[in-house]
């Protein structure tokens, strides 16, 4: 009686383990949950018209991890046409503004989101700055992007190739302002609402939230 009583104890402890655990067998590759985000986060993003800036808070409110704004060494003009006529400048001689934003423990972070408005259907140059400043190698990188209404132009590209030794996911982007039109901060009330539904169902889509 004692034997048969010990022999469907360890039966029903066997029996529980296997529904908690189960060990890969040998040569399977053990794998993650799909929706899983493993690794700390890191969200840096450039923005002149804080349109950016609201994609950045809704995507850092979602899946946490360190937000961290691009500060340049000597700001662009407030002039808008000045900015341009700048960013145009740089763009032609490759030249990468100097920035104060300084991020000492880089490396602790496996996962660094990047986000940036479209300048001239181009990737802004303090990005540029930023990606050519740190090395992001063996990291996964997703960019996002606001734009004035006519796309993202070539800067997701740019990312990709600035990170080659990345993995960078499908990007997000939606319009913003247009400060050439005089329209600054867009991203707000109810478009603010419809930006973090779509930014939620991007996140989802490439697996980051459940």
């Amino acid at each position: 009686m004692i034997l048969h009583s010990l022999l469907a104890f360890l039966l029903l402890i066997g029996a529980c383990s296997s529904q908690t655990e189960r060990v890969p067998a040998v040569g399977e590759p053990v794998v993650k949950p799909a929706n899983a985000l493993s690794g700390k986060v890191l969200i840096v993003y450039l923005s002149r018209t804080k349109n950016t800036k609201a994609i950045a808070e809704i995507i850092h409110k979602h899946v946490g991890g360190k937000l961290v704004a691009l500060d340049l060494a000597k700001p662009y003009p407030e002039n808008y046409r000045a900015t341009v006529d700048q960013v145009a400048k740089e763009n032609e001689t490759g030249f990468l503004p100097p920035l104060t934003t300084k991020i000492d423990t880089i490396q602790q972070y496996d996962i660094v989101f990047v986000g940036f408005p479209t300048w001239g259907m181009q990737l802004p140059p303090p990005m540029k700055s930023f990606l050519r400043q740190y090395d992001l190698r063996g990291k996964t990188v997703i960019p996002f992007n606001t734009n004035g209404g006519y796309g993202i132009g070539s800067t997701f590209q740019t990312v990709k190739e600035l990170c080659p030794n990345s993995t960078v996911l499908d990007g997000f982007t939606m319009r913003g302002g247009s400060e050439r039109d005089g329209q600054l901060l867009v991203i707000e009330g109810d478009k603010a609402k419809t930006a973090e539904t779509n930014a939620q169902q991007w996140l989802r889509t490439i697996n980051v939230l459940k």
